[in-house]
């Protein structure tokens, strides 16, 4: 296990991620703050209703449980992570009446083809070892005419670019061109594919046609 994912994985950093890891780390990267990140995640998935959404990579749940508060009875987010102490800190800090929590490898999800209605990753798919299964497998389970949202690290094409991948390279980290994802929504036939870069992350969105 490299150094980037040991540290998603260690329980200390479980305690303070949602209060001060995220929030710093991210604006520094994209400038934006957790608010309006959480405000945007809600339009990109078009949450409105009973719908069934997955978070992948959840880590404590401070998406998950926002993205429940936008759902009506019969609606449900799930949350799935990989580390056991996050997991902890999300049932503990982030529960409510139509979020759960499910410890789970996103490269080979436990979920049948279609199951959601909108499913999203944000801020974790340059960890997960094969982000390209991972992001295939969140197509998978998403139903016909449903949302995928992404949030990763974006690399410009610049000498900062191969700098940053190449450091990335040595924690363990992916930094993703701007092509990547765009190109793997259309080529697996979603469409109304959206994307907006903010500094060293970028916003990808589609629909999977109904």
């Amino acid at each position: 296990m490299n150094l980037a994912r040991r540290t998603m994985n260690h329980p200390a950093l479980a305690a303070v991620y949602e209060r001060a890891w995220r929030p710093t780390l991210f604006y520094l990267a994209s400038g934006r703050t957790t608010t309006s990140d959480r405000r945007d995640a809600v339009r990109a998935l078009r949450l409105d209703g009973a719908q069934r959404v997955l978070d992948i990579a959840c880590g404590p749940g401070n998406f998950t449980r926002h993205l429940s508060d936008a759902l009506t009875d019969g609606g449900y987010a799930i949350g799935l992570d990989y580390s056991e102490p996050m997991l902890a800190r999300a049932v503990a800090d982030n529960a409510g009446p139509r979020v759960g929590y499910l410890r789970g490898d996103a490269r080979v999800l436990p979920f049948a083809d279609g199951t959601f209605d909108a499913v999203c990753c944000f801020g974790a798919l340059y960890l997960i070892p094969d982000p390209i299964a991972a992001t295939r497998e969140m197509i998978r389970v998403l139903a016909p005419g449903g949302r995928i949202a992404i949030t990763t690290s974006y690399r410009a094409d610049s000498p900062f670019g191969a700098v940053s991948r190449v450091f990335g390279g040595r924690i363990g980290l992916r930094v993703f061109d701007d092509r990547t994802f765009p190109e793997l929504f259309a080529a697996s036939g979603l469409v109304d594919v959206e994307q907006d870069v903010h500094r060293l992350l970028q916003y990808v969105s589609a629909t999977r046609p109904a």
